[in-house]
């Protein structure tokens, strides 16, 4: 899998993401500027929308939610998350049961 927003780290992946909070339902809904566009249920307010990404990711690749960290914008729509214990491939498959990119 060769995609400009999943890179692969020792023992894990980064994850470029771009959040919508407010949604109806937390989902997968695509790709957009180089990044993996996901809608979150939770208001971005004290930090709820990040715990809300963090704990549906940890949960949608079969990880603790400690092996989630976010890295960079925790004050931004754009994101960067680590995730350890997972490979390029987990993250695949992740994609192939939400969308199609």
């Amino acid at each position: 899998m060769s995609r400009s927003w999943c890179s692969p780290l020792p023992g894990g992946v980064r994850l470029a993401v771009q959040i919508q909070p407010n949604a109806k339902k937390t989902e997968v809904v695509g790709v957009l500027d180089d990044a993996l566009k996901i809608k979150l249920a939770a208001q971005p307010i004290e930090g709820k929308a990040n715990e809300a990404l963090v704990k549906w990711l940890a949960g949608a690749l079969g990880v603790s939610r400690s092996a989630v960290t976010l890295t960079h914008g925790q004050t931004n729509k754009k994101k960067l998350l680590e995730v350890t214990g997972v490979t390029l491939d987990d993250v695949g498959r992740l994609l192939n049961r939400s969308i199609s990119v």
